[in-house]
């Protein structure tokens, strides 16, 4: 029998379906790639964020409430500690990851790693450092561990229905959504993680002042937090700029950056500088090699040894010093070149009912003022039935004592035992849960003196019920009741401020020593705007310049190499820049392009070219239409490097010439009608903004325009005097027998 032929699956024309798949049996599924983001790359996203990255309102991610929950059934809250490996392994039911990633989270949450202010696992062992980049920690099967008694505040009333419980991964056993944290553990230990497309990072808070912080918010939503909340404070202690305005920033948006300072002393004796508390944002090690790489720029000439003499007794960072070093200028020096100073980024990001929220430290406190509130309705809610089961069962013994020989009877008498709970509910008019509590009770104990006892606390219970029913429909008792135990936690656990203040007076700007060397040069600046920087020794050996066809020198000046250079541009820019940035060259080279090495704007080029080291002064721009303007020097002066300054000229006219003075000179103008004059700049006023267009100085006729100015000699100005002009503006004298403008000599 022939067989049949199959018909061949059509091949997939990419070209033609660019947002097409394979879908299972070999099917052509044609799907847009933002739905494929949304169906696949989002839930994933998400997952991260949620289950992963970001901490919740208890103060705590998914991985940290698993391993304390594990230890915490493991009994470990008041047992004795026991190998850190039984633990990950008693974890790994809840956490489905591998062992050593539960490790190294359970590491950073114990004491010996020092990363948190108030640790929740009491270690034993080599945990590592927080604050050492290379200190490892000891493998699992080496160390020990215990819940720390803080713990306590986390688990007490866990198991009174304060939170909600959900099956672990696999159905086998409940774990806690949230810890009933009796604290605002989100604020008082720090906690930094990245999810997708976005981070979080929370600095820790002194207990006391955390607490302190909440009771007033909780009696008034409109205290001024940074009263009773003074500051971040780090495990690592150190030092803190104190700036309200960033603080308060950072308290109403959850954002800002935190000036962290290292804390050293001096050691006269050794002539050394001693580290012994960094930023919670570096390591040991990163700071080290640091200085080791500014020792080696010749930025940090003053030491001569740096070591890291960390041991049992804490961190220390040993710097040892040369001769006559002042200790308290090379910290300056650090500070500004290492992370020995360092910025705390904050960004509080916290999961609010399963959602990223970046909120403030009021609006964090408020969120868990709210779930704190929560957590004790529930737990009253839980006491009051509790109580009000146990009134019930005492009510229903109460009437038995009316006639304890008629229950006995009532028993004897029944034939099946099944009867039994029936016919006391007949016999004294009780319910069936009482009655079958009084069917259970022991025959040794259908006596008075037991009966009385029992019934004795039915006052108490009922005020007791009564108290719980109050508090439950009553949020400010319940703040009450929070504010009573944050009260009672302070007393169990509040410890001094590790992080201390320094201010912005404390702040003494050092400048870093210019380590350009300092000799005599010679600069040269062509019409074309090629520029030369020739040394002495070389300009006597070849004076001749080259220069490009048709080109011509129009500055020459003797400069320190570290001056600086100011390109004022026809497009009304200035480019800054400095002598030392050039090479020197010979007078035979062609030299730098400025244009293109200053990178100008398109079509731009040099007017002028200024040499200067204090910014004193004065320039002087000269326009077509005459009109000059007189600008301060200092206002082209900048505290940043910037290389580019916008409107540093007009532009409204082009400008023919700009002339540096340093103080009042006589400059002589010419004009196309072959008439000159010459004025003192002390005629004209400074101007403070630098693209003014400046004061009428020649008055022209037609459509005469200024071609050149030139700043004179006393000498030249003596002999052409004739051209002098007392006022302006001035209409100027016919030109007759005047020097060619030329080249200017700066």
């Amino acid at each position: 029998m022939a067989k049949k032929p199959t018909k061949k699956e059509p091949k997939l024309d990419k070209n033609k379906f660019p947002d097409a798949y394979i879908a299972g049996g070999g099917t052509v599924v044609e799907e847009a790639i933002t739905d494929t983001l949304e169906k696949n790359y989002m839930p994933y996203a998400m997952s991260v964020i949620v289950s992963r990255a970001f901490p919740e309102i208890d103060g705590f991610k998914p991985s940290h409430r698993k391993i304390l929950y594990t230890m915490y059934k493991m009994g470990l809250l008041t047992g004795a500690r026991t190998k850190s490996a039984n633990i990950v392994g008693q974890t790994m039911k809840l956490n489905p990851h591998g062992d050593q990633a539960i490790y190294e989270t359970m590491v950073r949450l114990a004491r010996g790693n020092e990363t948190l202010l108030h640790p929740y696992v009491d270690s034993k062992g080599n945990f590592g450092k927080a604050y050492s980049r290379d200190m490892s920690f000891a493998a699992s099967r080496y160390t020990e561990a215990k819940l720390a008694p803080i713990c306590e505040e986390l688990f007490n009333d866990i198991d009174k229905d304060t939170v909600d419980f959900v099956p672990n991964y696999d159905n086998e056993m409940l774990e806690p959504t949230l810890l009933p944290a009796a604290f605002p553990s989100i604020l008082v230990n720090a906690n930094v993680g990245i999810g997708v497309s976005m981070a979080s990072a929370v600095c820790s808070f002194n207990l006391e002042e955390i607490c302190e912080t909440t009771i007033a918010l909780m009696k008034d939503p409109d205290h001024d937090i940074l009263d009773t909340l003074k500051g971040p404070d780090f495990s690592g202690g150190g030092f803190m700029l104190y700036d309200e305005d960033v603080l308060n920033e950072v308290y109403r948006t959850g954002r800002g950056s935190i000036k962290l300072r290292a804390k050293w002393e001096y050691d006269k004796p050794n002539n050394a500088i001693v580290v012994t508390e960094i930023p919670a944002t570096t390591t040991v090690e990163v700071i080290i090699e640091k200085i080791i790489a500014n020792v080696k720029l010749g930025k940090l000439r003053e030491i001569s040894n740096v070591r890291d003499d960390t041991d049992l007794s804490g961190l220390t960072i040993t710097i040892d010093l040369k001769k006559g070093t002042d200790p308290d200028k090379l910290m300056q020096k650090l500070f500004k070149l290492t992370p020995l100073q360092d910025a705390y980024a904050c960004n509080f990001n916290i999961l609010v009912h399963g959602y990223p929220k970046v909120m403030g430290v009021k609006e964090i406190l408020g969120e868990w003022i709210k779930f704190r509130i929560d957590c004790v309705r529930r737990r009253t809610n839980f006491d009051l039935a509790k109580k009000r089961e146990k009134l019930h069962l005492l009510e229903g013994l109460e009437k038995i004592l009316l006639d304890i020989d008629k229950a006995v009877k009532i028993v004897r008498e029944t034939e099946e035992e099944a009867d039994v709970v029936p016919n006391l509910m007949i016999g004294f008019g009780i319910d069936e849960v009482q009655a079958e509590y009084v069917a259970e009770i022991r025959l040794r104990h259908l006596n008075r003196e037991y009966i009385l006892k029992r019934t004795k606390d039915i006052e108490e219970l009922k005020a007791d019920i009564a108290a719980l029913e109050e508090i439950a429909g009553s949020d400010r008792k319940i703040k009450g009741v929070i504010s009573k135990e944050l009260k009672e936690i302070v007393k169990k656990y509040a410890q001094p401020r590790r992080t201390q203040f320094f201010y912005a007076s404390d702040i003494v700007e050092i400048d870093e020593e210019d380590e350009t060397p300092d000799f005599t040069c010679s600069i040269f600046m062509t019409e074309s705007g090629y520029f030369k920087k020739i040394l002495p020794n070389s300009l006597r050996m070849a004076s001749e310049q080259k220069l490009k066809e048709g080109d011509r020198v129009t500055q020459e000046m003797e400069v320190s190499n570290r001056s600086d250079l100011l390109f004022f541009a026809t497009g009304g820019n200035c480019y800054k820049s400095k002598v030392s940035a050039f090479t020197e060259t010979k007078a035979s080279a062609m030299g730098d392009f400025i244009p293109a090495k200053l990178a100008f704007d398109e079509g731009e080029n040099v007017i002028s070219v200024v040499n200067t080291t204090d910014y004193s002064g004065y320039m002087i721009f000269v326009y077509a239409g005459g009109k000059v303007a007189k600008v301060p020097l200092s206002a082209y002066e900048t505290k940043t490097n910037r290389k580019k300054i916008l409107n540093a000229l007009s532009i409204k006219d082009r400008c023919v010439a700009a002339l540096f003075v340093a103080e009042n000179e006589e400059i002589l103008l010419r004009s196309s009608n072959n008439r000159a004059m010459i004025f003192d700049t002390a005629l004209l006023l400074p101007k403070t903004t630098k693209n003014t267009i400046g004061v009428s100085v020649f008055t022209l006729k037609g459509k005469a325009e200024v071609i050149s100015a030139q700043i004179m000699t006393a000498e030249d100005a003596e002999g052409l005097k004739k051209y002098r002009c007392k006022s302006v503006p001035s209409t100027g004298s016919p030109a007759k027998d005047l020097p060619d403008p030329g080249q200017q000599s700066l």
